[in-house]
Order: structure tokens, then C-alpha cells, then sequence
């Protein structure tokens, strides 16, 4: 493992790698799409093979007991504008496989990325971890084929682990749900699957300056990877040398100054202090119901939804893909009404970049409050006339070209949400904009993040999926 956080670095930097430059890439995701049949199509919940609502409680499970269930939750919080609601939401209780495995190749470290297709995918094929699994599925438990590498992962020995957490996913559709990340380091042959390629980080990273190319667990399992420990080691000239080496700029020199800075307006200790003050000061109760009894909440043949019409939807879909372990199978899919969109402003303070972090409660969220981006609205509501918008919003959406650092459309999760996209940006505010914030915001550098993204339940999956997309070139 020695000097493995100068090839994190230079594979950060290196836009070229064994399967070509991005462009060829992008061709051979192309030829994926078009190689591999893929058929899905939404049906009635009798016609949805293995999946039924339960005679008393009316969630609507799997035969088996396993994969997931859509089931009601009670929700009460003592914070924002609407604070007592019902709802369906996803219990996935499995702790799932997200991992990647990395290999040096003619001396640069290199990912091994799948061109994997999801039913809920808008686009089919999207660059996926080597391994993307649930419990239920390298089990086996739909009686098709493991996961290809699987035994990488199950057999990890901590001297090739370059990254191992647990991470929340989506705190407002999913049920306490965490999946492990992970990252490891391997010298064997690896027979390549004609859905793989190798990848240089530099180019998993470029890939997400286009829409819906780089899925959400690829974004959050890069997001917890560090540069520092090797940075800090380096003498100033060194530092310099290397960054000269690479033909980092302004802008790289600046996010690459944030993450080392562990100490920024405010210090760790004050920033726990912050987080935890407001976890004991709000109270976010969260009690399982019978789907059948969520009120405001209307099951028909076809859907589960709001009259209204408004945040999501729950539909049925049959599925065909080529590829997969199971070529056909049947589920439940989660529809967003309308687009969303999640945005980082950051501001250079005392001369470091720094991070706008708002601590969000969401109901499935493990320990009340997770730290997310600036702005985060998961459906379109805010554009309505009378809508409540939240604090920063129109800063946001107003910013002007010079402003915006990163702007593209980032799917969700493809294998629960069903083509659901949301706008991600990052945002650099000047002088003008307040350093003062409401007390629910915090200002942190990369350091600090990358700090927290150590451990479990502090970031979440929004906030990590934009700190992946950040540059460094």
C-alpha cells in the first residue's frame, strides 16, 4: 500500500487510461446501449409477477420476504414548515454491497467500472461500481447467477482496503437503509467481463460533466475517497513540483487547498458541537403504519399515490435486461412528479474554499439530521405559485455563468426510482454573500467533509454525490 496516495492523485489527474481517452469511453457505453436488449414496462400490480399486498397490513412485499418492501410510516418533527404527515416509503433492512475494485495498470491506478443497466435507468446503461449488490441478490435469492466479482469483496483482507463504510441512501424514501462502500486494491489477474472497463478516477470524474452517465452509487463511493494523507506529506516545493508535474490550475490548486485544510472558520469540535445541539434539539419520531392506513395516500390498480399528485409515485414494472443475473423479473419502482435539484454554494474564506452545509432531517434518516448540500428539493414543488422555498434557493438559481462550477443532471438510484433525475450544481458565491447563517447552516471546508465521510451517517447521499463531482484539474 505504500505510495498508494500518490496513484490516487495522479489517477485523479490522468484523463487517459487503458480503455482510451473519454470519448472512447462514452462510445463503448454507447455500444452497450445499443448491444444489450432492455424492455421495461409498467403493469398492473395483479400482473406483478412475485410481488402482492399483504391481506392485513396492505404493504406490498415479495414472496420471498426479501428485497424490499413498500410499506406506510407516521412521521412527527418539531421543524419546518409541515410537521406531522404519512407516507409510503422503501424498507430495504439488507445492508448491501457498493464496491469497486482498482488495480495499478502500466503504473496508474485504475477502476474497474461497469456499464450497468437499472430499470428505473432514464438512459439504460450507466457507469456503475464493479460490484452493485443487495444481500438479496448475491445470495441469490432470485436463483440466478452471482454477481461477477463477488468473492473480491467477500474475501478482502484489510492490508487492499482503500475505503470501507456504511452510508445512508435517500433519507426521504428510504427506511434507515445504509449499503457498505468500498474500495479495494488487488495485484491478481482480473478476467475483464465485456461490461467492464478500467478507468482512471480522472475520467469516472469527467464522465459526470454529462447527464445521467456516472450513476449515484458510483458518485458516493468516490466521494469518501481522500487525498490528504499523501498531500500533507509533501514539502511546499514538493507540493508544487507535483502539482506542476500534473498541470493542476487555479482551480485545482484551490479545491485541492480546501481539502487540506482540516481547520477552516470553524473547527471540528465546533462543528460537532453544532450537529449534535441540533440533533438533541429536534424530534423527529418515525412509526411504521400499515400502507393500507396512510392517509392522503390512495392505492389503485396501477399506483400508489397522493390525489394531488404531488412528490412521488409508486408503480409496478415488468423488466427485461439482457445482461443480468435474472434476464426477467417484476418490482415496484418510485416515480418522482417532478425534476429536483441540489446545490453546494461555496465561498473562499480566509482564502480557502468553503462549503454551505445545511443539517437536513429526513424521515428515514438514522440519527435525525445528516449534513446535505446548501439547497436540496427532491421534486419541483418550490416552482409552484405560494410554494414555501427554502433558504438560498433563488441565490442558487440565479447565479450567473461565471458563478457555476458544475451543472449537470445526475440520475437516482435506478433500481428503486423509476427515470428519476434531479439538477446538481455547485455554485461559487462572492464577497457579498453573507457569512452569517441561519442556525441550521454551517460553513466547512473539503477537509472537514472528507473528514466526516470517514465515519457513518454524517453526509448524506446528495451531498456526497456532489462532492464526487468536484474538479481537481
Amino acid at each position: 500500500m505504500q505510495g498508494i496516495g500518490q496513484k490516487l492523485i495522479a489517477s485523479l489527474l490522468t484523463q487517459d487510461g487503458p480503455s482510451g481517452g473519454v470519448e472512447d469511453v462514452l462510445a463503448w457505453i454507447r455500444r452497450r446501449n445499443e448491444e444489450v436488449s432492455v424492455k421495461v414496462t409498467p403493469v398492473p400490480f395483479r400482473d406483478l409477477k412475485e410481488w402482492s399486498f399483504h391481506p392485513l397490513t396492505g404493504n406490498l412485499c415479495h414472496k420471498t420476504g426479501k428485497f424490499f418492501s413498500i410499506e406506510g410510516i407516521r412521521v412527527v418533527v418539531d421543524d419546518g414548515a409541515r410537521r406531522e404527515w404519512e407516507q409510503p416509503i422503501i424498507n430495504q433492512p439488507e445492508v448491501g454491497f457498493l464496491g469497486i475494485l482498482t488495480k495499478i495498470i502500466d503504473g496508474t491506478l485504475c477502476f474497474l467500472m461497469q456499464a450497468k443497466i437499472e430499470p428505473g435507468n432514464l438512459n439504460h446503461v450507466q457507469l456503475s461500481p464493479t460490484l452493485q449488490a443487495t444481500r438479496s441478490n448475491y445470495t441469490q435469492v432470485h436463483q440466478g447467477r452471482k454477481p461477477l466479482y463477488l468473492e473480491f469483496f467477500h474475501n478482502a483482507q484489510s492490508s487492499t482496503i482503500l475505503l470501507d463504510q456504511l452510508q445512508s441512501e435517500q433519507g426521504s424514501r428510504f427506511l434507515r437503509k445504509r449499503n457498505r462502500n468500498i474500495v479495494l486494491l488487488t495485484d491478481e489477474n482480473v478476467a475483464v467481463n465485456e461490461d467492464y472497463r478500467w478507468l482512471t478516477l480522472g475520467q469516472i470524474k469527467a464522465l459526470m460533466n454529462y447527464d445521467n452517465v456516472v450513476n449515484m452509487d458510483t458518485r458516493t463511493v468516490i466521494s469518501g475517497l481522500s487525498f490528504r494523507q499523501f498531500l500533507v506529506a509533501l514539502s511546499d516545493t514538493a507540493y508544487d513540483r507535483f502539482m506542476d508535474l500534473h498541470g493542476v490550475g487555479a482551480g485545482g490548486l484551490a479545491m485541492f487547498d480546501s481539502e487540506l485544510a482540516r481547520v477552516g472558520v470553524n473547527t471540528i469540535d465546533e462543528i460537532l458541537h453544532w450537529l449534535s445541539s441540533l440533533k438533541s434539539r429536534y424530534e423527529l419520531l418515525v412509526d411504521r403504519i400499515p400502507l393500507h392506513a396512510v392517509d392522503e395516500w390512495q392505492v389503485t390498480q396501477d399506483e400508489i399515490v397522493r390525489p394531488d399528485r404531488q412528490y412521488f409515485r409508486v408503480l409496478g414494472a415488468e423488466v427485461f435486461i439482457e445482461n443480468r443475473e435474472v434476464r426477467s423479473w417484476g418490482q415496484p419502482l418510485v416515480e418522482p412528479m417532478q425534476e429536483g435539484i441540489c446545490a453546494f454554494i461555496i465561498k473562499k474564506m480566509s482564502g480557502v474554499f468553503h462549503f454551505l452545509v445545511q443539517a437536513k432531517i429526513e424521515c428515514g434518516n438514522f440519527d435525525v439530521v445528516e449534513m446535505a448540500p446548501t439547497v436540496q428539493c427532491l421534486t419541483g414543488r418550490y416552482q409552484g405559485a405560494g410554494s414555501v422555498q427554502p433558504p438560498f434557493l433563488n441565490y442558487v438559481l440565479n447565479a450567473s455563468g461565471d458563478q457555476i462550477l458544475f451543472d449537470t443532471k445526475q440520475s437516482e438510484e435506478g433500481g428503486r426510482f423509476y427515470r428519476e433525475q434531479n439538477r446538481n450544481l455547485v455554485v461559487e458565491a462572492g464577497d457579498d454573500f453573507p457569512d452569517q447563517v441561519p442556525e441550521n447552516f454551517c460553513w466547512l471546508t473539503l477537509g472537514q467533509l472528507k473528514e466526516f465521510l470517514r465515519f457513518n451517517n454524517y453526509l448524506n447521499i446528495q451531498a456526497r454525490s456532489l462532492i464526487a463531482a468536484l474538479k481537481f484539474g
